[in-house]
């Protein structure tokens, strides 16, 4: 089996509706993003998938959530953009977006610091 990792980020903005503290009020977060992908197959040039044709994937999921008020999204109406609902929906958009015979999304983990992160898995 073999596990690809890309990289992006993005600029965005939230608020923790409920929460008791500094997070209940606007703020915003440089959002380091990790999408792991595995596959068990290598093709005749011995690569499981191009990184790029995952980085584009990528890029098109997180350009919804770039410079945005993510509450405002359609995405978050109703649920919290925390971390981890942010790692589920993009795990999520990826999984409809890369359709590809032998790559699998495997996990999404959503970096808010340097020092805090939540990772969504199935």
């Amino acid at each position: 089996m073999y596990e690809i990792l890309i990289k992006a980020d993005f600029c965005g903005a939230h608020n923790l509706r409920g929460y008791r503290g500094k997070c209940e009020a606007l703020h915003g977060h440089n959002w380091k993003i990790e999408a792991r992908f595995e596959s068990d197959s290598l093709d005749e040039v011995g690569m499981a998938v191009d990184f790029k044709v995952l980085k584009s994937k990528l890029k098109n999921v997180l350009k919804k959530l770039d410079h945005a008020h993510l509450n405002k999204s359609a995405a978050f109406k109703k649920q919290n953009p925390s971390a981890e609902n942010i790692a589920r929906h993009i795990y999520a958009e990826l999984q409809k977006n890369v359709k590809l015979k032998n790559v699998f999304v495997k996990s999404v983990s959503v970096w808010e610091s340097d020092t805090s992160c939540a990772t969504y898995y199935e």
